[in-house]
């Protein structure tokens, strides 16, 4: 048997859990503050592979072997490895209080509605996504991911969270608790006493009642009405083209959507409630200002850059996915600057098909395989008399780039 006790954040570490072990495996903190057996073998937890070895081996003979972890070691934690390779049925996982929990519980903040990423031992652009597309995050830190790279990374995009660090929570000795604007969380050095950083949108905080946790559910529908948008002279993505772009942008939690010449907005604004990230790209003053306006009334984050592609696109998080909706003469460009940052997929609505090849031309010298379709679509309208007839949309060729698989995870790093 293998007993596995969570301790660090939640009541003391009962001093008989380790009674009668014969291995006992943890951090260094968790094996400072425990009262061993003295004939008891000692791991101290680093690389996880050689660990698990010599458990495998204490596990083979019999012997008992305790596992020492910070808060609630199923929640992120150790319990998945050591079910992986012994099975659960050989795991006594005795859970303690997790470092989301505490950080909350120190805030007196519910956290049903809070959407949890790991960043430790991760790359943190998908923690990063998250915080900007949701408004209760909590990520759990790592080197090279912790309070300063998220506030930095939020900088721009998220002035307005709130940014609350917790660090060494447990110990009454070295606890801190503390809220900051991510300008202020990237200017501090954090040194490796962070437990978990959580991301808050104050304004919408702490929400309504809970059935289910997590993020909201994702909507009901997409590709909706125009009427759904404030827009200008009709100058919006038609739902039939939007529903097959979002088909082929694919957004999703923890990704970061781009919306080139954006207008009203839509395909951000859908972008957002299919749970991605999602910067827009405008150049028309008004154009910003109905963009604001669509993401709000659909309750949804959506960051605004008021500037004319692609120079605006300098400085701007590597996305995962692109929509180009606009561009004029300068499509190709804008084409090539996209295609050359996205990690996946970049897709092109275009009335005018003497743009197509160009546009084509810049994927795929990009590496992009290359589609697309003219998409035709008559609509029903009603005739006096209570007759129907078909009202014919305009045209619009939709394209679009998917780079290989093999190369997708190199790109943007």
């Amino acid at each position: 048997m293998i007993t596995v006790v969570g301790t660090g954040t939640g009541a003391p570490l009962d001093d008989d859990v380790t009674a009668g072990a014969d291995l006992v495996v943890g951090a260094q903190r968790h094996l400072r503050a425990a009262r061993l057996p003295q004939e008891a073998e000692r791991v101290v937890l680093g690389a996880l592979s050689p660990a698990l070895d010599t458990v495998e081996r204490y596990v083979d003979k019999g012997r008992r072997v305790v596992v020492l972890a910070s808060g609630d070691p199923g929640f992120f934690g150790i319990v998945r490895a050591l079910a992986e390779r012994f099975g659960p049925g050989l795991l006594d996982v005795r859970p303690g209080v997790s470092s989301v929990a505490t950080a909350f519980a120190r805030l007196g903040l519910p956290w049903d509605d809070a959407v949890v990423v790991s960043a430790h031992g991760r790359e943190p652009r998908t923690a990063v996504n998250v915080c900007r597309a949701h408004p209760k995050v909590a990520v759990l830190t790592g080197p090279g991911a912790g309070p300063a790279e998220l506030g930095a990374a939020l900088a721009e995009s998220c002035a307005e969270r709130v940014l609350v660090v917790a660090s060494a929570l447990g110990d009454p000795a070295r606890e801190r608790v503390e809220r900051m604007t991510p300008q202020e969380a990237a200017a501090r050095d954090w040194g490796t006493a962070v437990s978990v950083v959580l991301s808050v949108a104050p304004s919408r905080v702490p929400g309504p009642a809970r059935t289910v946790a997590g993020p909201r559910p994702g909507p009901v529908e997409w590709a909706l009405a125009e009427d759904a948008f404030e827009h200008r002279d009709s100058m919006i993505t038609k739902f039939e083209v939007r529903a097959l772009a979002l088909a082929r942008l694919a957004p999703r939690l923890g990704d970061l959507v781009w919306d080139v010449g954006a207008g009203s907005g839509s395909v951000a604004v859908e972008c957002a409630r299919l749970g991605a990230a999602v910067t827009a790209v405008e150049q028309a003053t008004d154009g910003v200002e109905r963009i604001l306006a669509n993401a709000a009334a659909h309750r949804v984050d959506v960051h605004v850059v008021h500037g004319t592609a692609p120079a605006a696109l300098d400085g701007l998080a590597d996305p995962d996915a692109v929509f180009v909706g606009g561009g004029g003469r300068e499509l190709p460009a804008i084409v090539t600057a996209c295609a050359a940052r996205a990690r996946r997929t970049v897709v092109i609505a275009m009335a005018a098909l003497d743009r197509v090849p160009a546009a084509r031309e810049a994927l795929v010298a990009a590496g992009f395989s290359c589609d697309g379709v003219l998409l035709q679509s008559s609509r029903l309208a009603p005739l006096p008399g209570d007759v129907t007839r078909l009202a014919a949309t305009n045209p619009v060729f939709l394209l679009w780039g998917t780079r290989p698989a093999a190369h997708s995870e190199g790109v943007a790093q």
